[in-house]
């Protein structure tokens, strides 16, 4: 499990439960409140996602949504950035074979599997990768300097990690091809208005606030909280009708934990539910 201390000190290491420690060099992981907590720290480049960060953030993520005892997890960066980019030094004399070889995107999958709600509290610039990590979020949070982007266009490539699919899906066709075509980038106001984010704060609540729409969510039936999070993404990936079947089955499937009869006796006792996750 993750490594744990009182409070919300963080810590730069994960122990397993078998005692293995392993120390992370580009994030800082603790846990408060049910809630796994995830800040990329690498300052000196705007926190630029290379592949020694990205398998960090993986290998993080899958502890977390491994660990029981962790309901939600929530990703920040700093106050000034969330992650301005891919590491452009890494690719720049790569070729397309290089490319192929490295795999690098296989992390990004292995991210989207993760079965645990991810908030994404964003200060600052989320560009490029950024943005697509950004997006890889189920909930995200904006503070009022957050700018969204995908500059990929300017260094003579296209996003590679979602960037053309996942924004056309969230803010439509016209304004995303604009900011795919020309690098410009996006206020945290229009990343709101245009349903990129679901709320806009100033830089100082921003972590409390992710965090109590974290404690909230934690306070949920565990196994609910998962199969409805299935259910919301099945609805960017299939038609209605495909979208409509599988939440009926996620429905009735529901039928068969100790939650839902907690649940529906719990209101009928008009007291409050007490979850297991099973």
């Amino acid at each position: 499990m993750i490594s744990r201390k009182t409070g919300s000190s963080p810590e730069s290491g994960f122990s397993s439960q078998d005692g293995i420690v392993v120390k992370y060099q580009h994030i800082i992981v603790s846990v408060e409140d049910r809630i796994g907590i995830l800040r990329m720290n690498r300052p000196s480049v705007f926190n630029a996602l290379n592949r020694e960060s990205m398998e960090e953030i993986v290998h993080a993520l899958e502890a977390f949504d491994a660990d029981d005892s962790i309901f939600c997890v929530v990703i920040t960066g700093s106050d000034k950035v969330w992650a301005a980019g891919a590491d452009i030094t890494e690719m720049a004399d790569a070729s397309a074979i290089d490319m192929v070889r490295r795999n690098q995107f296989s992390k990004w999958g292995r991210i989207k599997r993760i079965h645990k709600p991810m908030i994404g509290a964003v200060s600052g610039y989320a560009l490029g990768g950024g943005c697509e990590l950004a997006m890889l979020c189920d909930i995200l949070i904006a503070s009022e300097t957050a700018t969204f982007g995908q500059p990929e266009i300017r260094v003579g490539v296209i996003p590679g990690a979602g960037g053309t699919q996942r924004l056309t899906r969230i803010i439509g066709k016209s304004r995303a091809m604009e900011l795919v075509l020309t690098g410009e980038t996006m206020s945290a106001d229009e990343a709101y208005l245009r349903g990129l984010v679901s709320r806009v704060v100033p830089v100082e609540a921003l972590m409390g606030e992710a965090m109590a729409l974290a404690r909230r969510i934690a306070s949920q039936p565990p196994l609910a909280v998962r199969l409805a999070k299935e259910s919301v993404l099945k609805a960017y990936e299939t038609s209605l009708s495909e979208g409509l079947e599988f939440e009926r089955k996620n429905f009735c499937l529901l039928f068969a934990s100790e939650d839902q009869k907690e649940g529906m006796k719990a209101f009928g006792e008009k007291r409050d539910p007490r979850w297991r996750g099973k």
